[in-house]
């Protein structure tokens, strides 16, 4: 199984990007893995939130992978612990599901016709986090969640 993370936006922070690129590096060894960073919407002020989601839905939906099992991420999603969450992902695999894609949004959330597409939707947390926050904790999550099917010793109840 492939997983595909999408997300609005480029890291800034060294340690989001080292974070992410330390778990992204271990998921490899379970799932192929793709992160595609996708161009924020030029915001300007006074302009129109549903425009700018809307046309970042339009670059969500260009690069998804083509028969995805589409999982936006936000707030109003399922929750779960680590092994709940594991569990999700390996009834994925189980059921043969070819790629799992993720979406992170921008600063605005996810365009609402795009959650409506989604199969499924999940929150990391009921606080609020900044993007690259998020994009480390799903990253870590994956990895996790991974090492749980795996019955390795990373992840410890």
């Amino acid at each position: 199984m492939k997983l595909q993370i999408l997300c609005i936006g480029k890291l800034k922070l060294p340690y989001a990007k080292l974070g992410c690129a330390e778990y992204l590096e271990r998921l490899k060894h379970f799932y192929a893995v793709e992160l595609k960073e996708l161009p924020d919407a030029r915001r300007a002020k006074g302009g129109d939130a549903r425009a700018w989601k809307a046309a970042e839905a339009a670059s969500f939906r260009a690069a998804c992978d083509p028969g995805c099992y589409l999982v936006a991420l936000d707030e109003r999603g399922r929750s779960g612990n680590s092994r709940a969450f594991a569990q999700w992902l390996g009834q994925k695999r189980d059921s043969g599901v070819h790629t799992v894609t993720f979406m992170i949004g921008g600063p605005d959330g996810i365009d609402e016709a795009l959650r409506r597409e989604a199969a499924d939707m999940w929150s990391l947390s009921a606080l609020t986090m900044p993007h690259e926050l998020a994009r480390l904790v799903l990253c870590e999550q994956l990895y996790r969640a991974a090492s749980i099917l795996s019955g390795s010793s990373y992840h410890r109840d």
